[in-house]
């Protein structure tokens, strides 16, 4: 353990009173100092991740290092017009009051990151909960020790431990962090731990965003450009080797066109991963599965539904030792399968097909509420239908996934994928308690004609005040 998180808790608990006093620029200076050091750091925070995950450079800096900074940037340029107090008007039987909501800083904050992208989900929370004022520990995943380790450091160089603070270690950690009183706590990770995040917050009654996940599905109708839609569906699967929480779990194809997805797929694994070719020494264009355990957990996966007759239509020869695990496509599911019950958080791609629209529906509502639905359709009465007919955290239509690097998107889940948002304003109020404020005149005031006692004149009053609905 590299700190003593009860004494770090305490004066942390401290100076976040100090801290809503403080000036909205004090705020600003902590994201520039964050914004300059990634900046001037982002190659050593790669050499760290690629230790880990052997991530391909472009897609860490691409997806990671700029959504971070993304984030930043908007919380400099706007912190001024989000603190601003918000002006409500008086309803008539209010009249002389002046009301509006401030926006106070939570207090003490516990942010829980994952491991599928080790940075960006344990900075881009952090970037919110700074700009709305608040203290902060942070855990990241043990997972990623190497990025945990530069993320430590990091914090160590940029804040006093009263502000920010880091604690590393595995499930006790997180165990003993969830004990204590925090204000607010933001966890990205299954759906399961997530589960038991929300028991220990309840016990202190700390209010919680909860970024899960779930088997997100991607609709192909027969009016979809087959060739776009498999390019794109390619692309939100396989990036990071699937160990994206927004990534398409499974695709439902109308049977018509099932035949042609699955060739324009395996095309297009090939034009984007190198197709059974990709060296297991340079991983330059495809990212390695995090640890053993999650491999072995794939094969286990992949095994169970080949025996139930699952066909594998392309896959290569995966490697345990390096943790590679090739683009996997199979066909002839079965909803008995594990590949069609578990989050398959890997590059396993099933592919089932489906008669009518209705149908394919039908079988996304009978599953838990997705992080993200993707549906590729030239007909806008096809994408209306099902933006109407099902509940998701998000939706992307004719593309996977990419509604997460559009930042001023509010992003989250829904019941079993999650619950609250984040980025940009979204990220900001999350980490603010919107404190409403209602200012009342001296003297006679509109209230004082319900006070007792309840006369005749008072039952005319309150007559008066129904006729207005």
């Amino acid at each position: 353990m590299t700190l003593q998180i009860q004494s770090v808790f305490e004066k942390q608990k401290e100076h976040a009173l100090l801290l809503r006093t403080e000036r909205y620029s004090q705020r600003k200076q902590r994201l520039e100092a964050l914004r300059n050091w990634i900046l001037k750091n982002r190659e050593h925070l790669y050499d760290a991740v690629d230790k880990d995950m052997g991530k391909p450079p472009i897609e860490f800096y691409g997806v990671e290092i700029l959504y971070v900074l993304n984030e930043i940037k908007s919380a400099l340029k706007n912190l001024d017009k989000w603190v601003r107090p918000k002006k409500i008007d008086a309803p008539i039987d209010m009249l002389g009051t002046r009301s509006k909501i401030m926006y106070e800083p939570r207090g003490v904050c516990l942010i829980i990151a994952p491991w599928n992208y080790p940075f960006s989900l344990c900075i881009g929370p952090l970037v919110s909960a700074l700009a709305a004022g608040n203290t902060i520990i942070i855990k990241p995943s043990e997972f990623n020790k190497h990025v945990s380790a530069a993320i430590a450091a990091m914090v160590k160089e940029l804040f006093d431990e009263k502000v920010v603070a880091v604690a590393e270690g595995g499930v006790e950690v997180s165990q003993e962090l969830l004990a204590l009183p925090f204000d607010h706590i933001f966890f990205t990770g299954s759906t399961s731990v997530g589960k038991l995040v929300m028991k220990a917050a309840a016990e202190n009654l700390a209010s919680v965003t909860l970024e899960l996940g779930g088997k997100s599905p991607a609709i192909v109708t027969g009016n979809a450009h087959l060739e776009e839609a498999a390019e794109r569906i390619v692309i939100g699967k396989f990036v990071n080797a699937g160990q994206t929480c927004t990534a398409p779990d499974y695709v439902l194809v109308h049977n018509s066109v099932a035949d042609k997805l699955v060739e324009h797929i395996i095309e297009k694994i090939g034009n984007r991963f190198a197709d059974k070719a990709i060296p297991l020494n340079k991983p330059s264009h495809y990212t390695r599965i995090v640890s053993h355990k999650h491999f072995d957990r794939l094969v286990g996966i992949l095994d169970n539904a080949v025996e139930q007759g699952a066909i594998i239509n392309h896959t290569g020869n995966h490697d345990r030792d390096s943790r590679l695990f090739y683009p996997t496509v199979i066909t002839n599911v079965s909803a008995a399968m594990k590949v069609m019950q578990e989050e398959i958080f890997g590059p396993i791609l099933p592919i089932v097909t489906y008669e009518t629209l209705e149908e394919a529906i039908d079988r996304i509502n009978q599953k838990p509420k997705p992080l993200g639905l993707y549906v590729f359709t030239k007909s806008r009465s096809e994408q209306n239908l099902v933006l109407k007919s099902t509940s998701a955290g998000g939706v992307c239509v004719n593309d996977c996934a990419i509604h997460f690097l559009q930042h001023r998107l509010p992003f989250g889940g829904v019941n079993s994928s999650g619950m609250g948002k984040a980025h940009e304003y979204a990220g900001f109020l999350t980490f603010s308690n919107e404190k409403p404020v209602l200012r009342q005149r001296s003297g006679l005031t509109s209230v004082q004609a319900l006070y007792p006692p309840y006369t005749k004149l008072k039952d005319k009053i309150v007559d008066f005040l129904f006729r207005l609905f």
